[in-house]
């Protein structure tokens, strides 16, 4: 199937109307961005060329590649930075046929070495208004609680956003999952529903399948982010399937990270086949080596997925955006005209 595809498959996955909904911004800084952060901020970075930074990508789980997300994290210090490093994301989401992002940032990563909280906000908000005026790209932010930390810090990020929370779509919550689950933070969660937020959470990457239960039923989450573990307990897929949960599901990531040994053997298929809503994303590009088409067209070859398949991968992501009826339904109807 895919054999007659494959001359125009990557066309036919450019034209798809499709949202990101995992997508870490802070994951989309490339090395020459961050060498080029670097000079500009006057930063030393432990690394002297972009070939020795690529080199130090080879990851055997989730903490290694979290180690070096957070050093190269130390070269974001202005609103410039934060602008320029969003809107070099939504130019590639642009070129991959992207139509909308729902992004995530860590300003615990950034607020606990002493840059305000409004810097990142307004350097990502200017970003986000740039791309929608250059690229025709909606785009909303959620704010991810650092996971390896504790929920007062939580609540402390939670209370600074405050002035931003007009202009901030929900919380998420990342970083180390083992040994970190959702529990943790169901009284944060609570409070950011009540402030009108919608709730996210990384959950059954690395984490059992526990994680992925307490997630829906202690935080109460609208999307679940990853969740490939779920497929390991029948019930959790079934109620998965039965209540339209969306699956930020990231193939290059979990290959990256050694969550699946390959991609022919990546769950994405699996969840298709069970009924289970999921969805194609990025999540840290710049460190997992791809960006959306990449994903999408690499799974797709990998597992053999049809063009049937693959619009509704692209469906999923918009009816499991937190873009509204409208907006949602004009993407559709392009989808609706897309050839199987």
């Amino acid at each position: 199937m895919i054999d007659t595809l494959a001359p125009t498959l990557s066309d036919f996955i450019s034209r798809l109307p499709k949202a990101e909904l995992h997508l870490h911004i802070e994951g989309s800084l490339e090395p020459e961005q961050m060498f080029d952060f670097a000079r500009r901020n006057r930063v030393v970075l432990p690394f002297r060329t972009v070939e020795e930074v690529r080199a130090a990508y080879a990851f055997t789980r989730l903490q290694d590649f979290l180690d070096i997300y957070y050093q190269g994290a130390q070269v974001l210090r202005t609103e410039e930075d934060f602008r320029d490093l969003a809107l070099a994301y939504f130019r590639r989401l642009a070129a991959d046929g992207g139509v909308h992002a729902e992004i995530f940032f860590d300003p615990q990563t950034h607020t606990g070495r002493g840059i305000p909280f409004a810097v990142v906000a307004d350097g990502l908000l200017a970003g986000m208004a740039a791309a929608r005026d250059q690229f025709g790209i909606t785009s909303r932010l959620i704010l991810c609680f650092l996971r390896h930390l504790d929920e007062d810090a939580a609540f402390a990020t939670l209370a600074a956003a405050e002035p931003y929370l007009d202009r901030i779509t929900g919380v998420g919550l990342d970083s180390s999952e083992v040994g970190n689950p959702p529990a943790k933070f169901a009284r944060v969660f609570r409070a950011a529903r009540d402030r009108g937020l919608r709730l996210v959470a990384h959950a059954g990457e690395e984490g059992p399948p526990e994680y992925v239960w307490q997630a829906l039923d202690l935080l109460g989450v609208d999307r679940l982010d990853h969740g490939n573990r779920a497929l390991e307990d029948a019930a959790l897929t079934g109620r998965l399937g039965a209540e339209g949960m969306t699956l930020t599901v990231c193939p290059l990531s979990n290959l990256k990270l050694c969550v699946v040994p390959s991609l022919e053997a990546h769950p994405l298929r699996r969840m298709l086949d069970l009924g289970v809503r999921a969805t194609v994303n990025a999540d840290d590009p710049a460190y997992f080596g791809g960006y959306l088409l990449d994903n999408y067209l690499r799974a797709a070859t990998a597992l053999d997925l049809s063009r049937a398949q693959l619009i509704q991968l692209a469906r999923n992501s918009i009816t499991g955006s937190f873009l509204d009826a409208d907006a949602q339904a004009t993407h559709l109807v392009r989808l609706d005209a897309m050839p199987r």
